[in-house]
């Protein structure tokens, strides 16, 4: 399993100390950038994203949570992001077109949706994302409760990727953690988001170690 912490939950009086912390050990570092209006939060922007991503060796995961994502592709490419996903509800009929964009970038893209969105919406762009990003809480907030429903979502969307003989990968964010995480493996998961059950934990890097063990 590989794991991307999120900074979401972190000190952000002592950032550098918990991005460090995820550069020793994780395999992505996770940005959740969000703009208030496509979610009732604002996390941050350009700004925190420059100074972590010159901080880092791992490859930064941005999560868009933000109407109009393409405004943004740019300026994240520019500043170092890797992976990209933003949401099936921001783009609607202009995903595809949206997909084209990020990848000319030269950024992995990924396409999200939130668990009250059907999972068969996805199929479509299976072989045109590099992955999926199935959240199994709502976006805008960390420190929610694993939706469960979220097991029988990823594995029907793994029978599609594999029937089509696709290699699209599938991340889940939202509520991972060691109770969860073997069970996301064993229905088809590559990448789990995990923010509290990080940098909350009395040894995050034990944590992920775990999580990456599942």
């Amino acid at each position: 399993m590989k794991v991307a912490p999120s900074i979401l939950t972190a000190d952000f009086l002592h950032l550098e100390k918990d991005v460090k912390m995820i550069d020793s050990c994780a395999d992505y570092l996770h940005l959740d950038i969000m703009d208030g209006t496509l979610v009732p939060n604002i996390s941050f922007g350009f700004p925190v994203v420059e100074a972590v991503s010159n901080a880092v060796s791992i490859p930064l995961d941005a999560h868009l949570m933000v109407v109009n994502p393409q405004k943004w592709f740019s300026r994240l490419a520019e500043l170092g992001v890797d992976m990209l996903s933003f949401h099936l509800e921001a783009t609607g009929w202009k995903t595809s077109s949206a997909i084209r964009a990020a990848k000319k970038l030269g950024m992995k893209v990924g396409l999200a949706i939130n668990p009250d969105v059907p999972v068969e919406k996805l199929f479509k762009y299976i072989g045109k994302v590099d992955f999926f990003l199935i959240m199994s809480v709502f976006a805008g907030f960390g420190g929610q409760k694993f939706i469960y429903e979220t097991i029988d979502r990823v594995s029907k969307l793994r029978a599609e990727i594999v029937r089509k003989g696709a290699s699209t990968l599938i991340e889940v964010d939202g509520g991972v953690d060691s109770t969860n995480v073997g069970t996301l493996a064993r229905s088809g998961v590559d990448i789990v988001v995990a923010g509290s059950a990080v940098l909350s934990s009395p040894d995050p890097i034990a944590t992920v170690r775990a999580l990456q063990a599942a």
